[in-house]
């Protein structure tokens, strides 16, 4: 699966022991990520990977964690990422990937406290995905995916104490289009294609 590079913010202790993190990200323009190429004799794998996302944050600390999330995108953006490949001859693996994405925050922290407030809006006129692929001769795997989200949370701790809230707003037409020719694949095959609205994920693990 194609992952984006996020932004990371560690904060410090303050005045109140541990960590009192406020995130507000605005994102009024469009983002576009086009790619295109040709692939053809490699003996190791061979990869192709487009992202493009509005407002994403990744948030790791050690310590009680107090966040204030908030991210918006607005009606005049637009959000696309595009593949165009051809890959042949190749004696490893095969990998095609498109992933747009609208807002994303995660948070990940070990200690007593986690307690997160997280709004995210994705008003834009689409996040979305386009993967045109044609994978030929590989010794090894090939994967073709595309990946189209609105707003997307994550949390995780062992912390005694999460109190979440999150709120999620999706008012975008989310698509994600994968064409894709395969053959002679000495491995195995893929072909994945999702588009979501809000999607979450909260884990507490035990604290004992």
């Amino acid at each position: 699966m194609a992952t984006l590079s996020a932004t990371f913010a560690c904060a410090g202790d303050t005045s109140q022991a541990g960590s009192n993190i406020i995130n507000g990200q605005i994102n009024l323009q469009s983002q576009f990520s086009n790619l295109t190429g040709t692939i053809d004799g490699v003996a190791g794998d061979a990869v192709a990977q487009s992202a493009a996302a509005g407002n994403m944050i990744d948030i790791v600390t050690m310590n009680n964690t107090r966040v204030q999330n908030s991210q918006i995108v607005g009606p005049g953006s637009a959000i696309d990422s595009n593949v165009d490949t051809s890959i042949s001859n190749v004696w490893g693996s095969a990998a095609v990937g498109s992933q747009a994405l609208c807002n994303g925050a995660s948070v990940s922290t070990d200690p007593t406290l986690t307690a997160v407030n997280s709004y995210q809006k994705c008003a834009s006129s689409d996040p979305s995905t386009s993967v045109n692929a044609n994978i030929s001769n590989i010794g090894g795997n090939a994967v073709v995916q595309g990946m189209a989200l609105g707003n997307s949370f994550e949390a995780d701790t062992n912390a005694a104490n999460m109190p979440i809230v999150s709120r999620q707003f999706n008012n975008s037409l989310t698509t994600s289009t994968v064409h894709a020719n395969v053959s002679n694949i000495g491995g195995s095959t893929s072909l994945t294609s999702s588009a979501i609205g809000n999607t979450g994920q909260i884990i507490h693990y035990s604290s004992h």
